[in-house]
This record gives structure tokens, C-alpha cells and sequence, in this order.
């Protein structure tokens, strides 16, 4: 499964999941400029068999209008360190496996 993480997340975090979740990418490395829109983001994660990774809301209405592919993992609230959402990521790496196959469009993780 690859991720693509949103402009809102560290790029840190390629490289930092590389061994779970191998060849994800940051959307700031597909390409795409730095102000790209959601749809194009969207579309991109579409095209390319990506999960998109996102700290806000930005995809939730994309998600809810146009279903899926691509599906959304959203860390809620997230406003804290890169280090504190790798941590989030990787133990919730078997969630975030099973929502490939998962007829919902959205994983929300909230830190506990």
C-alpha cells in the first residue's frame, strides 16, 4: 500500500515509514506545485493507486462527493511532531492496511 502524504505533513515522513508502508511518497515529490489544488492532489492519489495522508479536512468533502479511489487517512487534530505522527502512523499501520479493502472512504486516527 503507498501513501501520499499531504503538503501539511513532514516530507520526513517517507523515509521514516519506508519499511511499512513502501513506496509512498510526499505530495511535494509527485511533481505537483507547492500550491496544487485538493482535486489535482486528488486525482493524482486516483491515477496512482495512493492513500492520501492528511492533518485537516481538505479531502473529507472530495471523499463524501466523488467516493473512492483514492481512500483518506485524517489525523485529527494534529498539530504535533513529526516524530508524535510517525508514532501514529505505525500503530495504526494494520488500520491503515485494512482500509484498502474497507468499503468506507475515510480512516480518522485520533491521538489518545
Amino acid at each position: 500500500m503507498k501513501l501520499l502524504f499531504d503538503a501539511n505533513l513532514s516530507p520526513k515522513l517517507v523515509g521514516r515509514l519506508a519499511a511499512l508502508f513502501p513506496d509512498s511518497i510526499h505530495v511535494f515529490d509527485t511533481g505537483l506545485a507547492r500550491f496544487t489544488s485538493d482535486e489535482a492532489i486528488w486525482e493524482y492519489a486516483r491515477s496512482n493507486g495512493f492513500l492520501i495522508v492528511m492533518a485537516d479536512s481538505d479531502f473529507l468533502g472530495l471523499a463524501e462527493e466523488r467516493g473512492t479511489p483514492p481512500k483518506v487517512v485524517r489525523l485529527d487534530n494534529c498539530n504535533y511532531r513529526t516524530a508524535r505522527v510517525e508514532d501514529l502512523l505505525r500503530r495504526n499501520a494494520v488500520r491503515i492496511s485494512e482500509l484498502e479493502h474497507s468499503p468506507r472512504p475515510v480512516l480518522t486516527i485520533r491521538s489518545a
